[in-house]
């Protein structure tokens, strides 16, 4: 039975974009030996790591969507272990594979204008005193 499933791959930073293609082609290749349905591949590019991983803060970050048996998780998990170039992956199985992007285009949102207060003068700005003594409640002084 075939199903879907999603690898997410970080390949070491200091590969130049060549030995990058070439370590994806390699991975397309053996799923497509292993009887792949559908492949679709993603590079999300140069990447921050949360945390360092070996020697490295940063990682070419690879997506592979694909539709094949359960069988050839396995032996695909085994190359990338054994890989020099992988520095981490995972596997995960999927109900649906993603849609393709779709390119939007930025939209602006309009922000309301500001209501400007008015400036208080000097003479607001101090509080006023009471000129009626009874207005001015007192404390009682203790004993």
């Amino acid at each position: 039975m075939l199903n879907n499933y999603e690898t997410m791959f970080i390949i070491r930073p200091d590969l130049s974009e060549d030995q990058v293609t070439q370590e994806v082609k390699k991975y397309e290749e053996f799923l497509q030996q292993q009887g792949v349905e559908e492949i679709r591949t993603r590079n999300h590019g140069k990447k921050r790591l949360a945390y360092m991983i070996g020697k490295h803060q940063d990682g070419i970050y690879v997506q592979l969507n694909y539709r094949v048996d359960g069988s050839a998780i396995k032996p695909l998990q085994r190359q990338m272990r054994l890989s020099d170039n992988v520095i981490r992956f995972l596997t995960l199985t999927v109900d649906q594979p993603p849609q393709a992007a779709v390119e939007t285009t930025p939209t602006t949102v309009a922000t309301p204008e500001r209501k400007t207060e008015p400036v208080a003068t000097e003479e607001a700005a101090t509080p006023e005193e009471p000129t009626d003594e009874s207005s001015v409640s007192a404390v009682p002084e203790e004993e």
